[in-house]
């Protein structure tokens, strides 16, 4: 491990509709634990209809005036299914409230039955995801950066549009010009049907990383950390390719553990919690791939393979309904074994 690592904590947005002991109070108390005991950042995820958790952005605005260093992230906004002018000026507020703390990380929103009945409520078409992904990335990444926006899209056709009327001392803009963008990519999680579907499927994601991130953001295939070197390198290449720091790129994991004093008690634990917050995705993944379960030196363990693999954020999800304490024994017993 060359560099230091980052840890957050993913506080379960969506857990105080599904947990009757952690409400939307025990998850803005736990944000300030989160920072006095440590970790790097406090991250909340995104989902409208098909697995419904309070707002993110919302709910890390309220965080940003509770706390004073931790970064606040999204792991992720379900960018395709936004309106690129909105998800800008509510993440340029955020991020000025929040003293330039921000780290924006984006996805299109997954394949699946639920996801798709989520576009349809909301007027989307599922055929356009991919498309609408990258027209918001662009649009928002633009008046993040400058204030303005210029596209000749499929789905929107700015023209130097701005968030500046004339009045106005001059163009709304966050802190950081722009926050930095973490863009998910997980192509493996269901499979490909051949070597060279694979080879284009991460090709073009790894470009859409280059162009228009700041960092790659995975999950959810915990047994291979190969994979997390082969796409790192791909990145790499490209990013030279278009004369960009092939080094500058953030790798982020989102793993989902479980500390316990052994294997199989949390193994049993996180199971039962997988099926609660993602009944569809918990049928098609394999429980190992979400991450490590058991005690602080089998979670080392799994930390170190991947930080050698070249994650350098790890965001911790915590497959348990005792948030607190999950936090508690990952500050006590894991944390410290990372610290110089």
């Amino acid at each position: 491990m060359s560099k230091a690592l980052h840890f957050g904590v993913n506080l379960n947005n969506r857990e105080p509709l599904i947990a009757p002991d952690y409400d939307l109070e025990a998850l803005l108390d736990l944000s300030v634990v989160c920072e006095e005991r440590g970790f790097d950042s406090v991250w909340l995820g995104d989902s409208l209809l098909s697995r419904p958790r309070w707002e993110p952005i919302s709910l890390l605005s309220a965080i940003s005036q509770r706390t004073q260093k931790v970064q606040l992230g999204t792991g992720i906004i379900v960018a395709s299914a936004r309106n690129p002018l909105w998800l800008a000026a509510e993440w340029a507020t955020l991020d000025r409230i929040s003293k330039g703390r921000t780290i924006l990380g984006v996805g299109m929103g997954s394949n699946e039955p639920s996801v798709k009945a989520e576009f349809e409520a909301l007027g989307l078409s599922m055929s356009d995801r991919v498309t609408l992904f990258e027209e918001c990335l662009d649009i928002s990444r633009q008046l993040l950066s400058t204030g303005y926006a210029t596209l000749n899209g499929k789905h929107h056709q700015l023209d130097n549009v701005g968030f500046y009327s004339g009045s106005e001392l001059g163009p709304m803009l966050p802190i950081q010009r722009p926050p930095p963008m973490y863009i998910a990519s997980n192509p493996r999680i269901k499979g490909v049907s051949s070597a060279e579907v694979m080879a284009r499927r991460m090709e073009k994601a790894c470009r859409r990383i280059v162009k228009l991130g700041d960092g790659w953001m995975t999950c959810c295939r915990a047994q291979h950390p190969e994979e997390v070197t082969e796409q790192l390198d791909t990145i790499r290449r490209i990013a030279s390719e278009e004369g960009k720091d092939p080094d500058s790129f953030s790798v982020a994991y989102q793993v989902t553990l479980r500390i316990g004093d052994s294997k199989e008690s949390a193994k049993a634990d996180i199971e039962q919690y997988i099926a609660q917050y993602y009944p569809e995705l918990s049928k098609i993944i394999d429980l190992s791939e979400w991450g490590p379960v058991g005690n602080a030196d089998d979670i080392s363990e799994w930390i170190e393979t991947f930080a050698e693999a070249g994650v350098d954020t790890f965001v911790c999800r915590f497959g348990s309904m005792d948030q607190a304490g999950q936090v508690e024994r990952f500050a006590s017993e894991v944390l410290p074994r990372f610290r110089k």
